[in-house]
């Protein structure tokens, strides 16, 4: 039964579905999207490297976290770019502008990475 503010509870049962959900979505992405699968074999790479060059527990969340939101970004791209494919491949500014958006999204990400990895571990080579 929802709450006065028609939510629904949040019981064991609720949870696991959403994380069915979670998981059929990243199998979705990655059978679907090869720039995800791209950004994937990067994190392969790149995240054990950034906890080994991580001097803290901070600088280890900053390097590997900033990959995770690449990820996410990238994920959500994909999601505006199946919605706008579900309407026909017609051409229309807003789905052009949408879409573009998403990609600049995913690049705003990856500037991120190159910030953060740079901040954190060029002072050490100079």
């Amino acid at each position: 039964m929802a709450d006065e503010f028609g939510h629904l509870p949040r019981g064991p049962g609720r949870v696991f579905k959403a994380t069915v959900w979670s998981m059929q979505g990243l199998k979705a992405a990655w059978l679907h999207e090869s720039s995800f699968r791209l950004e994937v074999y990067l994190f392969v790479v790149l995240a054990p490297l950034g906890a080994w060059l991580g001097t803290s527990g901070v600088e280890r969340a900053l390097l590997i976290g900033s990959l995770i939101m690449v990820l996410g970004a990238e994920l959500l791209n994909s999601a505006i770019e199946a919605v706008i494919a579900r309407f026909g491949d017609d051409h229309h500014v807003l789905a052009g502008r949408a879409k573009d958006m998403g990609s600049a999204a995913v690049f705003a990400m990856m500037m991120n990475v190159l910030l953060v990895w740079g901040l954190i571990l060029l002072p050490r080579l100079l």
